[in-house]
């Protein structure tokens, strides 16, 4: 194997994991790397993708006991079935409107300008919405994930969909959306990592079984890299995430989107970098 695209590999699998599960989009940054790295070939946008499977694994691993008594109360549990239908809702509107605009959203989204736009815009709520969480406490009235209503899911899953526009962040959609619509930080992070599952492991999927003409048995040792690399960082993020949010709020991460999405512009603009399409 290649040990140059070996170690692509490992930087783009480090990226995804670090960057998943907090609301700076990990896409967004897996556009803006494989740019630098020359890493934007069809089959590596394929690679950015199924890699996502080992930052879920990580997901899967940290909350492993929760996930074993939804499975082994579905059949009779009120309380997990409840947990899984709304899972089952929120992972809905984004699934759909994937499918119907996923390849508008590839031909016109997937560059730098875009992604350092959703960058800021995506900033601004974000300090919106702490301000607003901040001023009006008594709008939190959802404490944990098992206090949600489907509506409550749905809205969530709504707010899930903005994700499809690269360098928004899936999770700062479902956590600030969460936010907004009653949820209190804790109840929304940790929605927005269960809600990830289904999401970026059916992605995961139907990206390989589309692409699997373009793929081989010689593939595997760069996607297991990458894979590997995001379960590492990405299971180190979720833990630190969990610690922060519990005596932070997500305002600095609003102001390193702005930084970021700004210095994106910049350097793309005085011909700095420059940016692959």
């Amino acid at each position: 194997m290649d040990i140059i695209l070996a170690f692509k590999a490992l930087i783009m699998g480090l990226v995804e994991g670090f960057t998943e599960f907090l609301p700076i989009s990990s896409t967004g940054h897996l556009i803006l790397a494989g740019s630098l790295l020359n890493f934007t070939t069809e089959k590596a946008k394929v690679f950015d993708i199924a890699i996502q499977a080992g930052a879920i694994l990580a997901v899967m691993w940290e909350y492993r006991a929760r996930i074993g008594a939804v499975l082994g109360g579905l059949a009779s549990d009120a309380r997990q079935q409840k947990f899984a239908l709304n899972l089952v809702v929120a992972f809905l509107p984004a699934a759909v409107l994937g499918l119907l605009f996923n390849k508008a959203i590839k031909a016109h989204l997937f560059a730098p300008v875009p992604v350092a736009l959703a960058f800021i815009v995506g900033a601004l709520v974000i300090l919106w919405a702490e301000r607003r969480h901040k001023t009006i406490p008594a709008a939190t009235r959802i404490e944990t994930v098992d206090d949600m209503t489907v509506i409550d899911a749905l809205k969530v899953g709504c707010a899930q969909a903005f994700a499809l526009i690269p360098g928004t962040s899936r999770s700062g959609a479902t956590i600030i959306g969460g936010m907004l619509f009653g949820l209190s930080r804790k109840a929304a992070t940790e929605f927005s990592f269960f809600l990830a599952i289904p999401t970026l492991l059916a992605a995961t999927f139907y990206s390989v079984l589309k692409e699997r003409a373009m793929l081989s048995s010689a593939d595997l040792p760069l996607f297991g890299i990458g894979g590997v690399a995001a379960f590492v960082s990405a299971f180190l993020c979720v833990r630190w995430l969990l610690r922060y949010i519990s005596t932070h709020d997500f305002t600095a991460f609003a102001w390193y989107r702005i930084a970021f999405g700004l210095m994106i512009l910049a350097t793309g603009y005085f011909e700095w970098i420059v940016w692959a399409e």
